[in-house]
């Protein structure tokens, strides 16, 4: 299973990317992918979740508003649309997935994903 991460890139504060990450296997397998980040000198943060049993997106307060979770199932793919970006949302980010259903106290956490994505840098400046 590998899950290839891209998108990402450098822009100013204000502007948009998308990043995308693509599944060597059928998304609609997963029953919960989402995307976390990691700023340079931080620990890596939940950023949002989609789970599939309950249809439900999940975001972290700090990027609510701002960006939208999204998926293919026919592309196997899943995408994360970056809007109003601010120079704290600078971080690697990472995709990943999670083939059994999470609790809802345990979404945030990165250790209950079976699978990760190589990240994608995003740099933004001010």
């Amino acid at each position: 299973v590998q899950l290839q991460a891209s998108g990402g890139g450098l822009v100013q504060a204000g502007g948009s990317l998308r990043l995308s990450c693509a599944a060597s296997v059928r998304t609609v397998d997963w029953n919960t992918m989402g995307w976390f980040r990691q700023a340079p000198g931080k620990e890596r943060e939940f950023v949002v979740c989609f789970r599939r049993t309950f249809g439900s997106t999940y975001y972290t307060d700090s990027v609510k508003g701002r960006f939208i979770f999204s998926r293919d199932n026919a592309k196997n793919t899943v995408y994360l649309q970056m809007n109003s970006l601010k120079p704290e949302d600078t971080a690697v980010y990472y995709c990943a997935a999670a083939t059994r259903a999470l609790i809802r106290s345990a979404l945030a956490l990165d250790r209950e994903y079976d699978y990760w994505g190589q990240g994608t840098q995003v740099t933004v400046s001010s």
